[in-house]
């Protein structure tokens, strides 16, 4: 079953309807008693970071006030054209066809967050703590790790284990994500492995646990909002990284500045936003969002709305193949002939070849696949397609990995709503 479009509200509609709540939500702020400024500067650092500098009269400022640096630009907190799913925590997903770049843009990278933002992101002041089970426990400016550490660039994809969700029935609890929880920056760090390695690995590490300075929805400051980890074999990896710059630029305040990992091929939870802290352990990691049913699935296929005993979760890893079309959009009207495009990824593998129908998957064709720009980076693919006649026509997308895994047409019922792969379609009226 294809995933149902979302009717969600499209972000700036969100600060139209509830200033003060859409400024809550995004900046984290809190207002003096006079409903204006920010209260122990909360939010302060959020919004000054979106406008690009200090906000000399931030005292004055109502509450509920967008700065017209980004309402006039129809974005919110430097987003474009993000559908909006939950404001508290904010999550907002990305039209497929906003997805049509190479790489994607900072302004169209997907936000999944599980608490709320921290107040102070000051990159000058962040440090970042290795401890555990080491040889050396350290703690790393921003500074530190680009001195120390060799600093890479590498295109990585993530995205959210829960990206589909909303196509399964009986519905699944969660973020109703369609396709845009997904997206494939440049992220510039350094390699996990090479600050792990400084710090000394212990013989019984089995397992990382990832920490971030966001806070837990209550306001409770010894909740976490989300503390989950990889085994340690993942985390020696040439591509997860430390990351403090997003596309050559700062990384986004919703997107975890001044720094977080970047896990590609896992569900994007493992990616710590806000990152403070790697701890070593001997164990599997038992942080928030790491147990009970948490990115979790069955560990054998069960019928829709099947109630399974908590012990029969295991612990999600890679992502399944996939493929997304991005050119053209849903509803477009096109002519006779056209280009298709789109992306491809499959975990930690690559993909082997995508091909297109547009005939209802009667038929197949070939698409022109790119070889990753390096491992763990979304495949870019095209095909010209000619149209027999005028009408509606679907386009569906398949991919097939190095494994000979192919995208299915529908995928097994879990209770989460996680890992839904099914192919990919958009409808065309050709004129």
């Amino acid at each position: 079953m294809a995933p149902k479009d979302t009717d969600a509200p499209h972000v700036g509609g969100f600060f139209a309807d509830d200033p003060e709540a859409a400024d809550r939500a995004f900046f984290g702020r809190v207002t003096h008693g006079d409903r204006r400024g920010f209260l122990r500067k909360a939010g302060l650092a959020t919004m000054g970071a979106m406008v690009g500098g200090v906000i000399p009269f931030h005292r004055n400022m109502p509450a509920g006030l967008i700065p017209a640096a980004l309402a006039q630009e129809n974005v919110l907190m430097g987003k474009d054209g993000l559908t909006l799913l939950n404001d508290r925590p904010v999550n907002a997903e990305t039209p497929p066809h906003l997805l049509d770049d190479a790489i994607t843009p900072t302004a169209r990278h997907f936000i999944r967050n599980n608490g709320i933002v921290p107040d102070n992101m000051d990159p000058a002041t962040w440090t970042l703590t290795i401890d555990g089970f080491v040889d050396t426990p350290m703690e790393l400016t921003i500074a530190d790790l680009r001195e120390r550490f060799e600093v890479v660039t590498m295109a990585l994809t993530l995205e959210c284990g829960g990206n589909g969700r909303s196509a399964f029935d009986p519905p699944a609890s969660g973020n109703q994500w369609t396709y845009g929880a997904v997206g494939c920056a440049e992220w510039t760090g350094v390699r996990l492995r090479d600050v792990l390695e400084a710090a000394g690995v212990q013989s019984n590490v089995i397992y990382t646990a990832h920490y971030g300075a966001d806070y837990h929805l209550s306001g409770d400051p010894d909740k976490q909002p989300l503390s989950r980890g990889v085994p340690i074999a993942k985390a020696m990896t040439d591509n997860v990284l430390i990351a403090f710059e997003m596309n050559g630029g700062p990384l986004h305040p919703m997107n975890g500045a001044p720094l977080r990992l970047v896990v590609p091929g896992w569900p994007a939870s493992t990616a710590q936003k806000w990152l403070t802290r790697i701890q070593l352990r001997d164990q599997v990691h038992d942080g928030a969002k790491m147990t009970g049913t948490s990115y979790r699935v069955p560990n054998r296929p069960i019928a829709p709305g099947e109630e399974v005993a908590t012990e029969d979760f295991v612990i999600i890893e890679r992502m399944p193949v996939k493929s997304l079309v991005t050119f053209p959009a849903n509803g477009a009207e096109i002519g006779m002939e056209t280009e298709v495009r789109g992306h491809a990824w499959s975990g930690d593998r690559s993909v082997d070849a995508v091909e297109v129908s547009i005939d209802f998957g009667a038929t197949w064709q070939p698409t022109d696949l790119d070889p990753a720009v390096n491992e763990g980076a979304w495949q870019n693919w095209r095909a010209d397609i000619s149209f027999p006649q005028a009408g509606y026509y679907e386009v569906w997308a398949r991919a097939t990995d190095n494994t000979g895994e192919m995208q299915p047409h529908a995928i097994d019922w879990n209770p989460k709503g996680y890992l839904n792969n099914t192919m990919h379609r958009v409808g065309i009226r050709v004129s």
